[in-house]
Parts: structure tokens; C-alpha cells; sequence
């Protein structure tokens, strides 16, 4: 194996993943790829064989590399066997730009679980959750409707939508969908400024946030659906549209 350095001693473990980690995503270490043996890279990477094991059990658990003990480590297809919890990483490409084609993903599933939490928020929510929300929204029509330019103001209006989506989340009860939302959350966070100009348009549309959140204040589901759908699917054609396939 070429094209490794060696790395500091600080956060040696660390920073061998991160390298290796790398290579594998932007496909330099294609599926199936035998690793050297553990002589070969500590020698490379200039670490002791404790900060390897410790980089590769980290590449094993987040479904990069298979160990097998006595034998090979080899990479593995992440696609098929990594989690959410690389999503961050493939958020931006090897070129350090963003992945369009991840970011079409991250939007969709935006949309979908949106929908169905709202479904389901209708139906779960707690007083307490549909008060904070109605709060949210109050919050959000003197912003936008207000003389400070909050309209436009997308850091503002970014700073009201992730409460209101968190509080609509967590009234759904579904807890794979709240572990779901930290991740999209920090999926786009390299590239946070410009999802929320794009989002803009959706963020301060009130009147799709008073239908909404009138669907889950009336306990229907179906209608708080819709509402979450349309919603968000403003936003996903604007970030679609800035990211063409």
C-alpha cells in the first residue's frame, strides 16, 4: 500500500482511520482490497501495532473492513453494510466538494420521515409537545412577519425549523426516526450555510406550517401527512434543483 503518511502522535488511533477510512470511501481501496499485514502498516503509518488494532476495529465496526483473526483484512462494501452513522462522511467527495448524489438521498429522506413523523405525531404527541410546537409557530410568524427582515434571515429561520421538526420527532414516539433526524442534522452540517439559503422559501412558508401544525393540534394523521410532505417537498425541489443529477 502507497500513499500514506505518517501521522502525529497525538490521536495516532485516529488519525490511521481517518486515513484509511478515506482512501476506502473514495474508492483508492476498492471492495475486496486485502490490507497489508500489521508489520507492513505500523511501518508505514510510523505507530505501534496498539494504534493499529485500535484504527481497524474502528473500520470493522463502522462496516469498512472485515478482520478476521489469523487472516486477512479486507474491505468491505459500505453500501451494504455500514450505517446512518457514515452518512456525514459521504456528505462531501474526495475532492472535498459536496456529493450531489448524497444530497439528493439526505433531502428524500428528509421528506419521508418528515411525513410519516407528522403522521404519527398526530396521533402520539403529548399536550406538552403540541403546546411547544403551537409555540414554535408563533415564534415563526412574528420572525417572518415581523420589520427586522427576518424573511430573509436564513440562520434565523434555520434556528426555529430544527426545533419545530425536533418537537414534531419526538411526538412521533418512533425512535428510529429521532436517531434518523441527529444524523440528517449532521449530515449537512459542512455545507450548513447553503442548505439554509436554500431552504428558505419552505421555512417561511407560514401558511404550510399553520396547516400542519393545525393537522396535529386535530389529531388527523393523514391530513398532517400531506401537509409535512408538501412542506418539505418544497424544500427538497430547491436543493435538487441547485444539485442537478
Amino acid at each position: 500500500m502507497s500513499g500514506f503518511s505518517p501521522v502525529e502522535r497525538t490521536s495516532v488511533a485516529t488519525a490511521v482511520f481517518e486515513q484509511i477510512a478515506a482512501r476506502i470511501l473514495d474508492g483508492t481501496l476498492p471492495l475486496g482490497e486485502r490490507l497489508p499485514a500489521e508489520r507492513a502498516l505500523t511501518e508505514e503509518f510510523g505507530v505501534n501495532r496498539q494504534a493499529l488494532r485500535e484504527a481497524l476495529q474502528r473500520l470493522d465496526q463502522l462496516g469498512l473492513v472485515e478482520i478476521r483473526h489469523g487472516g486477512a483484512t479486507r474491505v468491505r462494501d459500505f453500501r451494504r453494510t455500514a450505517g446512518l452513522d457514515l452518512l456525514p462522511r459521504l456528505f462531501l467527495g474526495a475532492d472535498g466538494g459536496i456529493d450531489a448524489a448524497v444530497v439528493r438521498s439526505v433531502m428524500e429522506m428528509r421528506t419521508a420521515i418528515g411525513a410519516d413523523a407528522a403522521a404519527l405525531a398526530a396521533g402520539r404527541a403529548p399536550a406538552g409537545i403540541r403546546s411547544a410546537l403551537r409555540d414554535v409557530l408563533t415564534a415563526l410568524e412574528a420572525l417572518v412577519t415581523g420589520d427586522g427582515g427576518g424573511a430573509d434571515d436564513a440562520a434565523a429561520l434555520a434556528a426555529l425549523d430544527v426545533p419545530f421538526w425536533d418537537l414534531l420527532i419526538e411526538g412521533s414516539g418512533n425512535v428510529c426516526y429521532r436517531l434518523s433526524l441527529n444524523v440528517l442534522l449532521d449530515a449537512y452540517r459542512p455545507a450548513q450555510a447553503l442548505v439554509d439559503e436554500l431552504l428558505v422559501d419552505e421555512r417561511r412558508d407560514l401558511a404550510a406550517h399553520r396547516d400542519l401544525v393545525a393537522a396535529v393540534e386535530a389529531g388527523d394523521g393523514e391530513r398532517a401527512r400531506a401537509r409535512a410532505a408538501a412542506l418539505l417537498d418544497r424544500g427538497r425541489a430547491a436543493v435538487l434543483a441547485h444539485f442537478p443529477e
